[in-house]
């Protein structure tokens, strides 16, 4: 076992085995806390009304350019880091933070005032500057990527689940008593200090100030095209949500950020999986067969349950509309349409990202966020100006297309004889059947479409989808229970 897969704990077992059972284990439980996130999206939408949720989607959008960089600038570096004095990379890594909290605090109360000017919506500036105070969290909370690092899985799993946990527990409450779009606000807010309040006590170290400028460098040397390819579609975001608050109004912004949910939803799950195996890719990124046997298997099971809800999301949204949110959401129905294919389609070779920062090779990233932004401007803006909605829908379905091709181009390179083509048709094999089976259902349909029908379907879909996923890729499955049963490699 080399130094470094010693230091990543891989202690007296198989890292192919710790990197598997963590990613099987922290998937299943990090999933069902993130799909509280989704959850709360879509029973809140209950609460409120399209206006309010518009409100929320433009301060979400306007701060989420500011959090992406401030994410995207310090833990995949910190984790890459193999420095011999662990306590003084800690802290240092807490200094920069702590500069970029400030420094992003700072965007924030220039920012929300100007974008509230742009949108001509003066409601955005109060609970915008609430918003930013997640910012000043975001450094006590870097104990969590400590354990992170270590593949200490336990630890790093119950710090993260006190975020999602308290964010919908504090806005279902409010949202109960009736306090609108602040329901959303404010457990936004609660959540991260929550979780930056447990991780602070649970700190392996103390936090101190320990600026060095080298490390800096370093840092912004790793870190800034992943920075760009956060802009990037954070810039797509804000295009989609200022044009649409201009063409159609606010309400129609509503229903974009109620679609959104569900790419948020799925590009959490993302991370749960990218996140859990970037350790294990960094401890092994000079064994070229197992990145290539890591990226392979992780993708062909995320894509287990990725294209069958981002299909059935699709399928089924108009019954999700019509018997669960009610008619206020009609006009959500084409996005969230494409939501659910773009949602599928995206998780073919999701975690590619993780693979490229292991190499410190960060630039394929930028490029792949260059060429969305490319698309969505070129079809999605005059989309929503010709079709409303589904005009824009459409742009949103070509900038992901263009991003996947950029990824599969990256892809061919980093794998020698690695076939995306082959690699995306056997993700959607499992769903063709339930697919065809609930269209065959509604082609002799006759009557009125009513919720036991949609219920009924839904059923269908899901019991095809789990025997053709079996039959598929029953042996991968298999040795997966292999890895959650066993302890030893």
């Amino acid at each position: 076992m080399t130094e470094r897969e010693r230091r990543f704990g891989a202690r007296g077992a198989a890292l192919r085995h710790n990197a598997a059972r963590g990613t099987l284990v922290n998937t299943a439980f990090l999933s069902s806390l993130s799909a509280l996130g989704l959850l709360r999206g879509f029973v809140l939408a209950g609460f409120l009304t399209a206006s309010d949720f518009g409100v929320w989607g433009i301060v979400m959008v306007s701060l989420a350019l500011v959090a992406a960089v401030q994410g995207a600038a310090i833990g995949d570096r910190y984790i890459r880091q193999d420095d011999d004095d662990q306590e003084v990379a800690f802290q240092r890594a807490f200094s920069i933070s702590v500069l970029l909290a400030g420094a992003c605090l700072a965007a924030s109360l220039v920012l929300i005032p100007l974008l509230s000017l742009v949108y001509d919506e003066p409601r955005i500036v109060a609970p915008g500057l609430v918003l930013a105070l997640i910012f000043l969290a975001s450094p006590l909370q870097l104990p969590i990527w400590f354990h992170y690092r270590r593949m200490d899985f336990v630890r790093q799993r119950t710090l993260q689940a006190v975020d999602p946990v308290v964010a919908f527990a504090v806005s279902l409450a409010l949202a109960v008593a009736g306090a609108g779009y602040w329901a959303l606000v404010v457990g936004a807010v609660a959540g991260p200090w929550a979780s930056g309040a447990v991780a602070a006590l649970r700190s392996p170290y103390a936090f101190r100030w320990n600026y060095d400028r080298g490390t800096l460098r370093e840092y912004w040397n790793f870190s800034w095209p992943l920075m760009l390819a956060s802009a990037g579609g954070l810039l797509i975001a804000q295009a989609a949500f200022l044009a649409t608050d201009a063409h159609l109004g606010l309400a129609a912004v509503g229903a974009l950020t109620l679609a959104s949910t569900i790419t948020l939803f799925t590009d959490r799950i993302d991370q749960l999986v990218t996140g859990t195996l970037y350790p294990a890719i960094v401890a092994v990124r000079d064994r070229a067969d197992l990145l290539y046997e890591s990226f392979v298997k992780s993708n062909r099971l995320a894509l287990m349950w990725a294209v069958p809800f981002g299909l059935g999301l699709s399928l089924f949204c108009g019954d999700l509309v019509a018997f669960v949110l009610g008619d206020k959401w009609a006009q959500a129905v084409p996005l969230l349409e494409v939501m659910g294919i773009v949602a599928a389609a995206n998780h073919i070779g999701f975690n590619w990202t993780a693979y490229f920062r292991a190499a410190g090779d960060t630039r394929p990233m930028a490029v792949a966020s260059a060429a969305a932004v490319v698309a969505f401007l070129a079809v999605g803006i005059p989309g929503l100006l010709l079709y409303d909605l589904r005009g824009l829908a459409i742009g949103i379905a070509a900038q992901a297309l263009a991003h996947v091709a950029v990824r599969a181009i990256y892809l061919a390179r980093l794998f020698d004889g690695f076939a995306f083509l082959r690699h995306a048709l056997r993700a959607v094999l499992p769903s063709l059947p339930a697919l065809a089976a609930v269209l065959a259902v509604r082609a002799l349909e006759t009557g009125e479409r009513t919720a036991a029908v949609a219920a009924g379907e839904l059923a269908l879909y899901l019991l095809v989808t789990l025997v053709a996923t079996w039959l598929i890729e029953g042996r991968l499955l298999r040795e997966a229970v292999g890895y959650l049963r066993s302890r030893t490699a």
